[in-house]
């Protein structure tokens, strides 16, 4: 089954060239700069710093997810179609320049869908995410080099509702559907405000951006070895979570958590046999949690490495696991 699948993916990948203005996002790699010394003689030299683009959250009507988004005090703003002529996307977008997007397809009978169309059609909610980037060209050459699989750069764009156009630069890594476990990387080549701008709804607020992203993974310690061999960062900080359904890796001062099923028939597993490894959750940063936590009508919290979390119901998100984080 992993065998079928991962050609799939590598087939699936091999078309983006083509496919890719269907994209709108993603990626970061500054250095977090770390010398080694005689008592830490195996740690890595510079580990990478990643910064969250964006989060994709998929389903079958854009209109019903920025509906279910409206409901729970979160309004996005539509930002129109992409070049591919197949999705369009909403977004809600954060005053630290990260954002939530939004995608389905322009049409319900659209089935040529280039990207996460599992996602979009069976309404499975996270389904990849963006890291940023000032350089994807040389972010790849690094990747490579590191004895990662890699594609890109590729252009692609968006033209908004205004008529403004917004265009980027986007960067493949791994062999999995894009930013399904590592994060695609994205590079801005018109202004970035061209392509995202906080949204009236939390613009000036004590929602702050998107801070976390929570990947399903079918196997943790290889999902580890593989973002220690392309950020080259310290071991992740593991712990249970019962009430999540998993065992949590986190790469502590990232924005990064790894999460695999804590038992073979819980929500986690069953989404990952029917979407694959990808995003399953993510959360929001607040500036003061017990004021959004009220303003949200969500009582229940829980300790996340050393922070309180609160999540809303998913089913009030078109099922989307989205929560608050301080």
């Amino acid at each position: 089954m992993h065998v079928t699948q991962n050609r799939q993916n590598l087939q699936h990948l091999a078309t983006m060239a083509i496919l890719l203005p269907a994209l709108a996002s993603v990626s970061g790699c500054q250095s977090m700069q770390r010398f080694r010394t005689t008592k830490d003689a195996h740690a890595p030299v510079s580990p990478r710093a990643l910064s969250i683009d964006h989060v994709t959250i998929a389903g079958a009507n854009l209109a019903q997810l920025q509906d279910a988004f409206a409901t729970a005090g979160l309004t996005t703003e539509y930002g129109g179609a992409h070049s591919n002529g197949v999705t369009h996307m909403a977004l809600l977008g954060f005053d630290d320049g990260s954002y939530i997007e939004l995608i389905s397809t322009i049409s319900a009978e659209q089935r040529n869908i280039p990207i996460w169309k599992e996602h979009i059609v069976r309404d499975g909610g996270p389904c990849g995410w963006a890291a940023r980037c000032d350089d994807v060209a040389a972010e790849l050459k690094r990747l490579a080099a590191a004895g990662l699989a890699v594609q890109g750069p590729f252009p692609g764009s968006r033209q908004r509702p205004d008529g403004q156009t917004a265009a980027w630069n986007l960067g493949f890594v791994g062999d999995q559907p894009p930013g399904a476990v590592l994060p695609f990387i994205i590079e801005d080549t018109t202004p970035r405000q061209n392509r995202v701008q906080p949204s009236r709804s939390v613009a000036g607020s004590e929602l702050q951006g998107v801070a976390l992203v929570v990947i399903g993974v079918s196997d943790l310690p290889e999902s580890i070895s593989l973002y220690r061999k392309a950020y080259d960062w310290p071991a992740p900080w593991i712990r249970e979570d019962q009430e999540f359904g998993a065992r949590l890796a986190h790469f502590l001062g990232t924005p990064v958590v790894l999460a695999v099923p804590a038992s073979a028939d819980n929500w986690l597993a069953k989404r990952i046999e029917r979407f694959g490894e990808s995003p399953c959750a993510l959360l929001i940063r607040t500036g003061n949690f017990p004021t959004t936590a009220r303003r949200f009508g969500l009582d229940w919290t829980t300790p996340w490495f050393g922070r309180l979390v609160a999540w809303f119901d998913p089913a009030d998100l078109n099922g989307t696991r989205l929560g608050l984080i301080e």
